[in-house]
């Protein structure tokens, strides 16, 4: 039985120019931190990657190269002592590294100035809370995903952008779901992954338009992250985002196809009329637990995920869901496009949707 991988939002598997270049650049990579010629020679390198992922990113700020979403993630809280308002529907490294107080999600963090945005049940944040919850307050920093996880909801960042900066408000985006799919927002300061758009895992970046935003701790990254840059990582983040994401419109084409016949069968769709992006969608099975459905899909050498990554292993709840305010969260499941993603496959999971489904009605 071929398997069938239909949980990008997770992670999407390494592209073959991202593998290519992370072969080429470890056979003659070295410390671009050293003075000797193979040094000066790894440091001309990373800095034309550096170049080349901003002019394709079309940033006009720096980029600080990090290990992943959650490092950069990381960064940006650890730098901001003002008060933190996060939206309610954001990923757990978020939610974790602000020190936001929920049920759901567990923080390691002691903060008293953080503080959670309310999300409409159509997935948006809530904009009437945003800007009742922004006034009086000065410099706080307001981080939103550009795109959901879970829903695939679009977030309006142009009005998001004009309310924070209204409120003298710093703008800080998730886009490790948009970033190579999607023009990024106007925000002041960006969260990316590599392994979300075909690079590899343990790579990310942080996009920032004005370093005095973070606390510098010496070391590489002009002073702001410490440790030996991963080149090869850093090449193949590079070609990953030099793919291009003209292959949208097919997993558009995918998605509206595979909407229609979900809701045609008796499902459910999450967020069904919001702005959503093409390669994510969550579907409800009434009546039938997501756990039982990815048991079923899994047998038929499927993989899919029920709420993000992070909490399919424990099967809890959706914190997103559960924001919304949506029924029946414990019978959701997400699938998630990737670049190969075609007709054929949409078909055989429509098929064993529907079967597994009528067995259970």
């Amino acid at each position: 039985m071929t398997s069938l991988y239909l949980d990008h939002a997770a992670t999407t598997p390494i592209i073959a120019s991202a593998r290519d270049a992370i072969a080429a650049e470890a056979l003659i990579w070295a410390n671009p931190s050293s003075p000797h010629r193979e040094g000066r020679a790894s440091k001309a390198r990373l800095e034309n990657y550096r170049r080349t992922i901003l002019d394709i990113l079309n940033w006009d700020g720096h980029i600080l190269f990090t290990s992943g979403a959650s490092e950069a993630i990381a960064m940006v809280m650890r730098a901001y002592h003002n008060d933190i308002y996060v939206s309610a529907g954001e990923h757990e490294a978020v939610l974790a590294s602000s020190g936001v107080k929920t049920k759901s999600v567990a923080n390691n963090q002691d903060r008293v100035n953080s503080f959670i945005v309310a999300l409409t049940p159509d997935g948006y944040v809530d904009e009437a809370a945003l800007i009742k919850t922004l006034s009086g307050k000065e410099r706080a920093l307001v981080a939103i995903q550009s795109v959901n996880n879970e829903t695939g909801v679009i977030q309006s960042w142009d009005r998001l952008v004009d309310i924070i900066h209204a409120h003298q408000g710093i703008a800080f985006a998730d886009c490790s779901q948009s970033a190579g799919k999607l023009p990024l927002p106007n925000a002041d300061m960006i969260a990316l992954s590599s392994h979300k758009f075909g690079g590899p895992p343990g790579m990310g970046a942080l996009l920032v338009k004005d370093l005095s935003l973070l606390m510098p701790t010496g070391g590489q990254e002009q002073g702001y992250r410490r440790g030996t840059e991963n080149g090869p990582y850093i090449a193949a983040m590079a070609a990953a985002l030099s793919h291009g994401y003209a292959w949208m419109e097919k997993a558009k084409e995918l998605r509206t196809y595979l909407d229609y016949t979900i809701i045609s069968m008796g499902g459910d769709i999450v967020a069904k009329d919001s702005n959503r992006i093409d390669t994510i969608a969550s579907y409800r099975m009434p009546g039938v637990a997501a756990s039982a459905q990815l048991i079923a899909f899994d047998m038929k050498g499927i993989a899919i995920s029920a709420g993000s990554a992070c909490s399919s292993g424990t099967l809890k709840t959706s914190h997103v869901l559960e924001a919304m305010g949506y029924d029946h969260p414990q019978e959701v499941i997400r699938v998630s496009f990737g670049p190969d993603t075609n007709k054929e496959d949409i078909d055989r999971f429509i098929t064993i949707w529907h079967d597994f489904y009528e067995q259970r009605r």
